[in-house]
C-alpha cells in the first residue's frame, strides 16, 4: 500500500478535539472515560474486529455517556470493524490505540501517516524494531504521540507511597551517591504477574465465532489455529501478540525508573535473566530474576518472586553508596527524606495531551523516551528467551554479533501487513 497523504486538518483553539478508538474489547472501553471526562474532547468513532466487543462497547458507552450527560454525542458515534476504513473516512485529531500489542506499531504508523496524533496503550510495540519505526514516523510526520502510562509525572508510584517527583529530586541531588541499583520486585511493591500471563499448551482448535474476523485479529502475527484463550485477555501469554507480565506491567514500572536514573537517551549494555530453560517458542513462561546494567554501572534488578525465588525481602527499592530508599519512602539515613522538600523541583513538562496536540509540544511520555522504556521490556524478554547473558549497543539498537537475539528484536510480519505505510 502506498503511503497515505497527511490530511493536515487541525482543530482551531475553540473547537473540541475529535477522538477515535481502535480496539474496544477491554482497555479500549477505559478510553471512553478519558474522552467523556474531557470537555475539550468528542468521540467520533470506534473500531473492533469482534462483534461481541462492539456490543459490549455500545452498552458501556451508553452508560458512561449518561453519567457524563453526553448521551446525544454517544448516539452519533460511528462504528467500524476495519481501522483503515475508520482512518480513511473520518476526520480525526487523536487516535487511541488499545488493541493487542502486535498491532500497536502498524496502527500507530498508519494513523500518523493519516495526519492523526496518537494515544497508545503500553507496551508501545511488540519488538525493538517496531518501536524505532514508530519513533521515526512521529519525527517524519510531526505527529504528537502519548504512551498511556503516567507514573513518571503523576500518581503514587505503587508500593513506594510517594509520587516520582520526590525520588527524582533525591537522585538528582547526589545524596544517594552513584551508581544506583533499583530493585523492582514483589517485595518492593511491584507485582509482575508472571504466572497470570502464561499461555496454554496443547489446546485443541476451536470453531471461530460467527462474525469474528480472526484473520484480521491476527493481522501481522503468524497464523495459528483459533482458540478462545489466544484472543481473550489471556493473549498476553503468547509471544506472537505480547510478552507476558513483563510486557503488561513493564512500562508502568520501568518508565519512571528510567526517568529517575536520567536514562531517556540510553539503554542497558548487559542483560541477564534467570528463568526456566528452554523457553517455549509460542507460549510465554515463568521467570525469576533479570539484571540489566548500564555502561555507568547503574543496575535494574527485576524479581518476579514466582520462580526460583531468592531471599529478597527487606531489600531497598533504590540503593546507592550513600543511602537507600525503601517502601513507603523510608530512607536510610532517615534525614534524606526530610531534605527532599528543600531540593529544587524538576523542570516543568507537558502532562496534558490536549496542550501537546493544540500547541505541538511533545508530551511528557512520548515516542522517544517511551520507546526507551519499551526497549527495557524487550531486552528483558530477549534475555529470558535466549537463556544467556546478552550484550546490547544503545546506539545501533542491536545485539552485536548475536543473530539469535537480533531475530527477536526484529521480527517479520505476516503478509500483506508491513510497517512502511
Amino acid at each position: 500500500m502506498a503511503k497515505l497523504q497527511n490530511k493536515g486538518k487541525r482543530c482551531s483553539a475553540n473547537e473540541r478535539l475529535r477522538h477515535a478508538i481502535i480496539g474496544v474489547g477491554g482497555m479500549g472501553q477505559h478510553h471512553f472515560r478519558y474522552i467523556l471526562k474531557d470537555p475539550e474532547a468528542v468521540l467520533v468513532a470506534y473500531c473492533d474486529v469482534k462483534p461481541s466487543a462492539l456490543r459490549e462497547a455500545k452498552h458501556t458507552l451508553e452508560v458512561l455517556a449518561a453519567e457524563a450527560n453526553r448521551e446525544d454525542e454517544a448516539r452519533h458515534v460511528r462504528v467500524y470493524q476495519d481501522f483503515r476504513e475508520l482512518l480513511d473516512q473520518e476526520s480525526i485529531d487523536i487516535v487511541h490505540i488499545a488493541t493487542p500489542p502486535h498491532w500497536h506499531a502498524i496502527q500507530s504508523i498508519y494513523a500518523m501517516n493519516c495526519g492523526c496524533d496518537v494515544w497508545c496503550e503500553k507496551p508501545m510495540t511488540r519488538t525493538i524494531q517496531e518501536g524505532l519505526l514508530v519513533e521515526e514516523t512521529a519525527r517524519r510526520t510531526g505527529r504528537m504521540f502519548r504512551l498511556n502510562t503516567w507514573f513518571r509525572f503523576e500518581g503514587n508510584f505503587y508500593g513506594l507511597g510517594t509520587q516520582i517527583a520526590p525520588l527524582k529530586k533525591l537522585v538528582q541531588s547526589g545524596l544517594l551517591g552513584w551508581p544506583l541499583t533499583v530493585r523492582v520486585s514483589a517485595h518492593t511493591g511491584f507485582a509482575w504477574k508472571a504466572s497470570m500471563w502464561t499461555g496454554q499448551l496443547g489446546l485443541p482448535p476451536e470453531k471461530i465465532p460467527p462474525g469474528f474476523n480472526y484473520d484480521m485479529w491476527l493481522g501481522p502475527a503468524p497464523w495459528k489455529p483459533y482458540t478462545s484463550h489466544r484472543v481473550s485477555k489471556s493473549f498476553r501469554g503468547y509471544w506472537d501478540y505480547d510478552g507476558g507480565g513483563l510486557a503488561d506491567m513493564g512500562q508502568h514500572y520501568l518508565d519512571p525508573v528510567q526517568y529517575l536514573l536520567d536514562k531517556d537517551e540510553t539503554s542497558p549494555v548487559t542483560i541477564e535473566a534467570t528463568a526456566p530453560w528452554p523457553q517455549h517458542p509460542d507460549v510465554v513462561g515463568l521467570w525469576g530474576r533479570i539484571q540489566m546494567t548500564y555502561a555507568d554501572g547503574c543496575k535494574l534488578i527485576l524479581e518476579s518472586c514466582e520462580w526460583g525465588e531468592e531471599e529478597t525481602k527487606g531489600k531497598p527499592f533504590l540503593e546507592g553508596p550513600l543511602g537507600k530508599v525503601y517502601q513507603n519512602f523510608r530512607t536510610e539515613p532517615a534525614h534524606l527524606a526530610e531534605l527532599v522538600a528543600e531540593l529544587p523541583e524538576a523542570p516543568p513538562r507537558v502532562t496534558n495531551f490536549n496542550v501537546s496536540v493544540r500547541n505541538r509540544q511533545p508530551f511528557a511520555l512520548n515516542e522517544h523516551n517511551g520507546n526507551r522504556s519499551n526497549i527495557l521490556v524487550h531486552l528483558a524478554n530477549c534475555a529470558i528467551r535466549t537463556g544467556r547473558i546478552l550484550h546490547f549497543d544503545p546506539e545501533t539498537m542491536l545485539f552485536p554479533n548475536d543473530p539469535v537475539a537480533n531475530s527477536l528484536a526484529c521480527q517479520p510480519n505476516r503478509s500483506p501487513w508491513n510497517l512502511y505505510y
